[in-house]
């Protein structure tokens, strides 16, 4: 490698670097000797220090050369310079010393001033802190006075904007004042004041609580009377258009029409009530996240309220202002439960009117344990109704109470009942057993209202001339018109009521056949009995047949009454009872006959064993059969039940004769007596034939048959089975042989030889009699 080349340096390189660092740059105010490291580095660096000296040497003195040179041609104007340079000189010393000494007073100046600056500084800092303080006390005082007015919010009862402001108290932006211990005092007494909101607001709602109590009563009481007008109202228009008679109040139709007028109970020209309290209760529960404490405690407040309505025990005479405080209660809870959302449950209510409705049936039950007036049963039901009817357009179930409803139903009915059944016994004893008169048209036409008949029977009394004897006895009359009662008053209780009409027509039909059989037809079967007056006897007959009548008219009747409102057929079966009785008041007269035939027979005075034989009849036979005609045909009965009492009279009469001749009263007879009974016989049928009843001769053929044996002397003919049973069919083999033994007896007891001879015959005749039909 060949060896490196030293760098040569020559004044212009020098000049060069030279003003590099500005040594002799003359535009140049500061050297700039940075620019000498790298220079000496170099030449430190390429061992040039002596030729760089030597060089910088020649410069040196070049450049004193040039300065000795320049002097020497400018030295006058150099010392003028100068000249001018010392005296600037010595206006500069002196300018300095002055500047000296005004640097002195402005430097003792500027130290007052300074002071004053740190004295102003500081001034300002306080007056900052001053101001700083200021805005945080009156920010405190802002939240003081929010906290105070808070306070006066609560006793105001403007609780929502009590809470408010206490939300924005917690939610202010972060400030001086956040840090204080007075704003962290405030925050922590929040929860404190949320607590005094919480205790007034519910302390409204206690107060509230108990003014609704006591409104309770009259929003019910509104509420009653407003249905009540609803029900009037439906049950006129009802009566105008058949169409609507299957409807009630209630039903889809009604409830269309009343929503045109319908009336608010809970504000009104005479009521409001204000809910505002429980809504702000609620809300304010709501916004504190504690609805369910509100919502227990309205539970358990009401509960508590509920229990108090019903008194133990309970008057009937506070039954309604009962039901009016129970309708309030539930009207309000119905309002709550729609108006507060989530805070009513449906479930809360229904436990709260399933209570009431359990002890309120219990209440009416107790109260009506001793009461045996079926009138008070009555005003419990149309309380109970009303508060149904009421209750059930505001959807509560009252099945409960319906069915506690029937239940009453069926005392009050069985009360009534009883209480009917003893006027009709009262009627039935207290009866004249006369035909009712009427006099005026106004009776007559009041009568046939009231009473059933078949309408051939109604139009031919309603044209009778006047005054007129109706068919019936004043019993009759006061039993339709009893009946009719008893039915107004069976469905005046249940009137209203959600029934089923098949149980209630049925009851109604077992009522009506205990009062028709037990009471009137068993009544009237009693009076009969007592009774042996014939006309009397004959006018029950005829009021049992019209009572039979009026059973089938007031079963079409009812039927029709219930077909209207969607019932069922309505059955009345006491007209076996009435049937049965007649045939008992019938019997009674056929008794009644024969007790006076009995009173004729004992005057009878018939001689058994006459000498004689009479021609003529019996004399008693005459007053019997005048007495017997007029009797029977003056009886105001059908002609087929006279047609019957005169063939059992004459049936009575038949036996009567036949028993003299057969019994054991008479203990003997002769021939002659025969024949004055077949006199007798013979003038019976006369009679009867006379009055037009020859078919009552038939009675007589066995007593015919029976003495013409014996007169005739043909019981040879009769031992004939042929001839017994072609000819003396009727007669009866005991009684001929009883009748044989009788005139056996006779002739045995006489003293002629023939008659003694006569009496053996016959004694043999009723041996053969007697083998023929042993026993």
């Amino acid at each position: 490698m060949p060896p490196r080349r030293r760098p040569q340096f020559t004044q212009e390189n020098i000049d060069q670097q030279l003003q590099q660092i500005h040594l002799l740059d003359q535009a140049s105010t500061s050297e700039n000797l940075e620019q000498l490291a790298p220079i000496i580095k170099q030449i430190y660096t390429g061992r040039q220090q002596d030729a760089y000296l030597r060089t910088l040497q020649g410069l040196v003195e070049s450049k004193d050369a040039e300065i000795q040179t320049i002097c020497g041609d400018n030295y006058q104007e150099f010392i003028s310079s100068v000249s001018t340079l010392l005296s600037i000189k010595s206006y500069t010393t002196n300018l300095r010393e002055t500047i000296t000494s005004l640097d002195q007073s402005v430097s003792t100046v500027g130290r007052g001033l300074v002071e004053k600056k740190r004295a102003l500084l500081q001034s300002k800092k306080t007056a900052a802190n001053l101001d700083e303080g200021i805005d945080t006390l009156q920010a405190c005082l802002r939240v003081l006075d929010v906290v105070n007015r808070v306070g006066e919010m609560i006793k105001e009862g403007k609780y929502w904007s009590a809470l408010r402001s206490l939300e924005d108290i917690e939610s202010m932006p972060p400030t001086s004042l956040s840090q204080t211990p007075l704003f962290q005092h405030l925050l922590s007494s929040l929860p404190s004041l949320r607590g005094q909101i919480k205790d007034a607001v519910t302390a409204s709602v206690k107060h509230w609580l108990l003014d609704i109590r006591n409104v309770s009563s009259q929003v019910g009481l509104l509420a009653l009377e407003a249905m009540e007008t609803r029900t009037r109202r439906w049950r006129s228009r009802r009566e105008k258009d058949p169409l609507l008679k299957q409807s009630r109040v209630g039903s889809a139709v009604e409830v269309m029409t009343y929503e045109k007028t319908e009336f608010n109970v809970l504000d009104n020209e005479r009521l409001t009530v204000d809910f505002t309290p429980l809504y702000q209760c609620v809300h304010i529960y709501s916004a504190l996240d504690a609805l369910d404490d509100i919502r227990r405690s309205y539970q358990a407040d009401r509960k508590a309220q509920s229990d108090l309505i019903l008194p133990e025990p309970l008057p009937l005479s506070s039954l309604y202002p009962v039901t009016q405080e129970i309708v309030g209660f539930f009207i309000i809870e119905n309002h709550v439960l729609d108006t507060t959302g989530n805070f009513r449950s449906e479930r809360d209510v229904e436990e709260l009117w399933e209570g009431v409705i359990s002890r309120m049936g219990t209440a009416v039950e107790g109260a009506l344990r001793n009461e045996n007036d079926p009138d008070a049963y009555l005003r419990v039901k149309e309380a109970l109704i009303g508060f149904i009817m009421t209750l059930e357009s505001y959807q509560y179930s009252t099945i409960s109470l319906q069915s506690f409803i029937l239940v009453l139903f069926e005392r009050y009915v069985g009360m009534i009942e009883k209480q009917f059944g003893k006027r009709f016994e009262d009627i039935i004893s207290q009866d004249d057993c006369l035909p009712m008169y009427v006099e005026t048209a106004t009776e007559r036409d009041s009568v046939l209202v009231t009473v059933w008949l078949t309408n051939e029977e109604r139009e031919t009394l309603s044209q009778s001339p006047l005054p007129v004897s109706l068919p019936w006895s004043q019993s009759f009359y006061l039993c339709c018109q009893d009946i009719r009662s008893f039915v107004h008053n069976f469905y005046q209780f249940i009137e209203g009521v959600s029934q089923h009409h098949r149980n209630i027509d049925d009851l109604l039909s077992k009522s009506l056949d205990s009062l028709l059989s037990v009471y009137i037809s068993k009544s009237i079967a009693q009076r009969a009995e007592k009774t042996s007056n014939l006309s009397q006897i004959a006018q029950i007959v005829t009021n049992l047949e019209h009572l039979d009548i009026a059973c089938g008219e007031l079963e079409r009747s009812l039927t029709n009454i219930r077909s209207s409102q969607r019932g069922g057929t309505i059955r009345v079966n006491a007209t076996k009872s009435f049937a049965s009785t007649l045939a008992w008041a019938l019997a009674r007269v056929n008794v009644s006959i024969k007790s006076k035939l009995d009173d004729f027979f004992g005057l009878s005075e018939y001689d058994w064993t006459p000498n004689t034989r009479e021609s003529a009849p019996s004399m008693y036979l005459y007053e019997l059969v005048n007495w017997l005609t007029t009797v029977v045909d003056s009886l105001v009965i059908k002609d087929g039940y006279k047609d019957k009492a005169y063939r059992a009279a004459v049936e009575y009469l038949a036996n009567c004769l036949t028993d003299f001749l057969t019994g054991r009263n008479v203990p003997m007879i002769n021939e002659n007596a025969l024949s004055n009974i077949l006199v007798d016989v013979d003038f019976l049928d006369e009679e009867f034939k006379r009055n037009g009843r020859p078919e009552l001769s038939s009675s007589f053929v066995e007593l015919r048959s029976m003495t013409n044996i014996v007169l005739s002397d043909t019981v040879q003919d009769y031992l004939v089975p042929t001839t017994r049973q072609t000819t003396y069919a009727v007669v009866k083999a005991k009684r001929l042989q009883s009748l044989l033994e009788k005139l056996a007896r006779f002739g045995s007891q006489c003293r002629d030889t023939p008659s003694r001879e006569r009496g053996e015959k016959r004694r043999k005749e009723a041996e053969a009699v007697g083998r023929v039909f042993p026993g």
